[in-house]
């Protein structure tokens, strides 16, 4: 009756032990509000590289994992970042996938580093996130310092821009990237002729753009996210302007084509951090997959949060453990291909290979120009 009883106990400490895991992995993304078409995209992306993980059969710690999916609606607020950050350390993720925006990301990584989660940003693309030499804080998609000296040089090498009107949208990322692109423009020996700023809630833009058009710039520039930059381009068009628009990934999305399709023409380029989808090592399928999987195009960030949520699961197989302070040495050490290419980081947490692609309005569509 003892030995049975013992081997009753012994068969059940062994059921627990190769019993499955749930290991639970955080989305942060805007979900509402103007630029929620992006937040979208990106959720699905990591919707779809845990599905793939989990039809895997992946074990870790001699456990199968059942990797979970918690998101969460930070509205692309920074105030709301932290709350949702928070909310996800509470919630017992492992890592995380976020934020969207640089705004979101820069106060919401101080939580993380706190709670000791590993967060990889797949399209936050201010050089302040990594230089708060944070241990947890990485990134899939180059910064803005890579995409303002990629821009600057396109500007003014091919199409011959001597004269710059700069407006950002006073964000961690809109002004961030208008503050690089200055910097690399003057370095290239052209002449910022009007520095202005609005918010990233504004529709209205006349009284800016009439101020610009008395400095007849070759081009404007404008940091900020598609919401405003469609009335902006609008607008500049019903004034007559006749000068080069330029913008960084915040209006290089479908979602623009979409709002500006009468405005749009070949006087408008945008630089996207990252390589256009069609030249990704995984891109083509990666796009069939979508949207059969979502029956959506993909906007913008989807391969991007693929590829960071993939990083993550790799990394705790590397380290055969969903523990973060385990895993996370892996994570650093990482180096695998993935759907946007090879993802390695650097001492600071930046991708090693982060491109920029030039792209220019042609034919209805956004085409990569360089």
């Amino acid at each position: 009756m003892q030995r049975t009883a013992i081997a009753l106990a012994l068969l059940a400490l062994a059921g627990t032990a190769s019993a499955d895991i749930t290991v639970k992995l955080g989305a942060a993304g805007p979900l509402t509000g103007p630029i929620s078409h992006i937040g979208k995209d990106g959720e699905n992306g990591i919707r779809l590289a845990i599905e793939d993980a989990n039809a895997k059969g992946i074990t870790i710690g001699g456990q199968k994992a059942k990797f979970e999916l918690v998101s969460e609606d930070d509205q692309a607020d920074p105030r709301t970042a932290t709350t949702v950050a928070q909310r996800l350390a509470d919630a017992g993720v492992k890592g995380v996938i976020g934020h969207v925006t640089s705004g979101a990301s820069i106060p919401a990584s101080r939580v993380y580093e706190q709670a000791g989660i590993p967060v990889i940003t797949p399209s936050s693309t201010s050089p302040a996130l990594t230089n708060q030499g944070f241990k947890v804080t990485y990134r899939v998609i180059a910064n803005d310092l890579q995409q303002a000296d990629a821009m600057a040089n396109y500007a003014v090498k091919k199409l011959g821009v001597k004269r710059i009107a700069v407006i950002d949208d006073r964000t961690a990322y809109g002004q961030g990237l208008a503050d690089a692109l200055v910097a690399s423009m003057k370095k290239l020996g052209v002449q910022v002729v009007g520095r202005e700023f609005t918010n990233d809630k504004a529709t209205d833009f006349m009284s800016i753009l009439t101020k610009i058009k008395g400095q007849n710039p070759d081009a404007i520039f404008y940091g900020g996210m598609d919401a405003q930059g469609s009335p902006l381009l609008r607008q500049v068009r019903q004034l007559g302007l006749k000068s080069v628009f330029l913008s960084g990934d915040g209006l290089c999305t479908a979602e623009m084509l979409k709002l500006s399709a009468k405005d749009l023409d070949n006087r408008v380029f945008c630089t996207q951090a990252g390589i256009p989808m069609e030249k990704m090592p995984g891109g083509a399928k990666f796009k069939e997959r979508f949207k059969q999987r979502f029956n959506a195009e993909v906007q913008l960030y989807a391969p991007y949060n693929y590829d960071a949520a993939t990083a993550l699961i790799e990394a705790m197989k590397a380290a055969n453990s969903a523990e973060p302070a385990k895993y996370l040495p892996a994570l650093k050490a990482l180096n695998i291909k993935g759907i946007t290419g090879n993802i390695s980081f650097d001492a600071k947490g930046d991708i090693k290979e982060g491109g920029v692609t030039f792209y220019s309005y042609k034919d209805g569509k956004w085409a990569a120009a360089d």
